[in-house]
């Protein structure tokens, strides 16, 4: 029996201690317990107590505290994990190995983004393009803006001709950035700082000046405040942020939560898209070369999603899912822009389109049961070719400007690391471009397909990757992720932190859960509002295939998601605890009552509906919302809960309420931690470090509570 750790916690006094004797290897820890408060909400006649409304106020000296201590806490537990050096070791010994980005063409030059291994921001490097790559020098170092890696990049864009440039930062993770234009060629800034950006991007109209959007900014907490009036300007060079003009959203008759403009590549129309929430959107163009022009409406309304791809003239290319619910390409001219004059170009077919444009064609991505095929067709809707892909994976980045004779893609899947092709756009042939060189072997590993059944019969695909001659005899280290919402699509991808599990003998399972975009509009809609049971369901099923199957075993089985997979992985813990030995939900909606009162949480009704909606939407969120849903006397698993305290995506609050619920409810021995990453937000722009060492805490918490003292593996790690 190994020696019992106590964490002794230091708290305000807004908390008292409670102390969870542990048996047998289990390391004992020390829990805050947070104070309850008496808040009640009446939704439709009924009494919803929330205890521990207190922890949405992100700037208070309460919070702050709880912070601190929890954070104490958990890694006090995890400082004890006798194998979490190992993995931090061997993580950032995988880690470090040169990573290139696609190059792409700016006036004169040829740019690239590079990590040399361990570097916390990726490096943009350039080139002329009439020179050698081997004369490349940097071009923005983003490591310089911060001395701990925690601001970052958040886009980059050029004017038409390459002479300026206008990139965004973010400090902490945060969405709210800052754009700074700078002269290309001297890097030196142009103009003061734009301030209080957030979900923009930035549209250059030729080189005077560009469009973005925001919000106006919240009143109380930047982090938690609602944002929902988004607005697109218009910034010209040489004058200041107060006189950026206000071109479209910001009316209170109809209010758009999404609002962005982006300027046709010949810059001859401006295309405005709106929505109310992350899916559907209006749209309607203007053409910039006519002074004092109005907008014409292409399409009203927000049950649809369609986008300008591109126009030749005032002939224009729509991908659109209005009566095609896995898209197709439309082309219609922009006089007369409104559905009832396109014309089919690229049709719908079974497969979920994605398509891209380059050296004046239009590269048609499919996604065939979430793997990639790829179609070339010219201006005139002729096929062209079907593109020879490296394997069967994810493709990416088969775009480029219409003067460009090459592009280049990149591909991967999940024991494949990501390579870089030279594609020549008129012969079709593609060749190697870079390659990386890391300390893993893809032929050692391998990824199968399977098909399984959900409660409802649905029929669900998932890729199972692992390491060849694994036995299965129901032992083996399981994580399962998921996903599940927002028409977002889980496509292999390789991971160098999934690589070291999977050294470690674990297995990685990942299904494509209704919800998600891998079969179009139908397979989204099926796992929202009343529907999204559905989703975790799924899950649910996925898990236990898994068990069935002998992959692995209860005691074996981790589940993990992030955002609306952090909720995924909370509605599934409190429905069937009894299934897994470890949850990881980071960064979750975990409180499906009040989501849609922080930040920009509004715009996600399409998935979710509101505890507003109706007495039968409200009863059916809390039906499942994590939060509500923990039960007192019941065993949960080993729970480490992960967010960020910048993380004004999805607040913390969610994370924080549900840990408390979690601490105070636990009737078994499983430790319920959190982990709080401070100076960090939803996950974009996290340094390498802080990554690392995320990974490191999580394998070795899910490892030490499936019953391992030591590594699976034992490896020899270099100094």
């Amino acid at each position: 029996m190994k020696q019992l750790i106590l964490v002794t916690i230091t708290a305000a006094t807004i908390f008292s201690c409670k102390t969870e004797t542990k048996t047998d290897r289990t390391i004992a820890v020390t829990y805050p317990e947070t104070k309850k408060v008496d808040t009640v909400d009446v939704y439709f006649g009924n009494e919803v107590k929330d205890p521990y409304r207190w922890l949405e106020d992100d700037r208070s000296k309460e919070t702050e505290d709880w912070v601190k201590a929890q954070n104490q806490a958990t890694f006090g537990y995890l400082d004890k994990i006798p194998f979490r050096e190992d993995l931090k070791n061997r993580l950032t010994e995988l880690w470090n190995y040169e990573k290139l980005g696609s190059p792409f063409k700016e006036g004169e030059y040829t740019y690239y983004f590079k990590n040399n291994g361990l570097q916390n921001q990726s490096v943009i490097y350039r080139y002329k393009s009439t020179e050698s790559p081997e004369n490349a020098k940097v071009f923005l170092d983003p490591n310089k803006f911060s001395e701990d890696g925690t601001t970052s990049l958040g886009g980059l864009n050029f004017s038409k001709d390459g002479s300026k440039a206008a990139y965004s930062i973010s400090v902490g993770g945060s969405d709210w950035r800052k754009v700074i234009v700078v002269d290309a060629e001297t890097l030196e800034r142009v103009e003061d700082t734009l301030q209080d950006i957030k979900f923009s991007g930035v549209s250059w109209n030729v080189n005077e000046g560009f469009y973005y959007s925001s919000y106006d900014k919240p009143k109380g907490s930047e982090l938690s405040a609602k944002t929902d009036q988004h607005k697109l300007y218009y910034h010209k060079l040489g004058t200041t942020q107060k006189e950026d003009k206000l071109i479209f959203g910001g009316t209170q008759e109809e209010k758009r939560r999404y609002v962005g403009g982006s300027v046709t590549e010949d810059g001859k129309y401006l295309i405005v898209s709106g929505s109310v929430s992350t899916s559907g959107n209006d749209l309607r163009i203007k053409d910039l070369t006519k002074p004092n022009s109005d907008f014409k409406t292409i399409i009203t309304g927000y049950e649809t999603d369609s986008y300008v791809i591109e126009n030749e003239g005032s002939k224009l290319y729509i991908v659109t899912n209005l009566n095609a619910p896995n898209k197709k390409i439309v082309t219609v001219d922009a006089e007369n822009p409104s559905p009832e004059n396109w014309v089919d170009f690229i049709p719908e077919t079974e497969h979920v389109l994605s398509p891209s444009k380059a050296g004046g064609y239009f590269f048609a991505e499919y996604m065939v049961d979430a793997v990639s095929e790829v179609k070339q067709y010219d201006y005139a809707g002729k096929l062209i070719r079907e593109v020879k892909l490296p394997g069967v994976g994810t493709v990416g980045g088969f775009g480029a400007k219409k003067e460009d004779k090459e592009l280049y893609f990149s591909f991967t899947n999940y024991v494949t690391p990501g390579s870089i092709y030279k594609y020549d756009i008129e012969d079709g042939t593609s060749e190697l471009y870079v390659k990386p060189e890391i300390d893993f072997n893809p032929d050692h590993y391998k990824s199968e397909q399977v098909f399984f059944n959900s409660k409802d019969g649905t029929k669900i695909p998932m890729i199972i990757t692992y390491k060849k001659g694994t036995e299965l005899n129901g032992k083996n280290p399981t994580i399962l992720y998921g996903y599940g919402g927002f028409n977002i699509s889980l496509t292999p991808s390789f991971s160098i932190a999934n690589a070291v599990w999977m050294e470690q003998g674990g297995i990685y399972a990942v299904p494509n859960l209704r919800g998600g975009g891998e079969y179009g509009k139908a397979w989204h809609d099926a796992g929202t509002k009343l529907q999204k049971q559905n989703v975790f369901n799924d899950f649910i099923a996925a898990a236990e295939y898994l068990i069935e199957k002998n992959y692995t075993s209860k005691e074996y089985l981790a589940i993990r998601g992030g955002s609306n997979g952090g909720l995924l992985v909370g509605a599934t813990m409190t429905q069937r605890p009894d299934l897994m030995q470890v949850a990881l939900p980071a960064v979750g909606v975990m409180d499906m009552l009040r989501y849609h009162t922080f930040t920009a949480g509004a715009g996600w009704a399409y998935d979710y509906g509101t505890a507003e909606d109706s007495n039968e939407m409200f009863q059916y969120l809390k039906g499942y919302s994590p939060v509500h849903n923990v039960k007192e006397g019941v065993s949960y698993p080993a729970t480490m809960v992960t967010t960020g305290d910048h993380d004004d995506r999805v607040v913390p609050a969610h994370s924080f309420k549900y840990a408390a619920e979690l601490q105070d409810k636990q009737a078994g021995n499983a430790p319920t931690l959190i982990r709080i990453e401070t100076n960090a937000g939803h996950g974009a722009g996290t340094p390498v470090s802080k990554t690392i060492e995320q990974y490191a805490d999580i394998f070795g918490f899910t490892l030490y509570n499936m019953g391992y003292d030591e590594l699976p593996v034992k490896k020899q790690f270099k100094d």
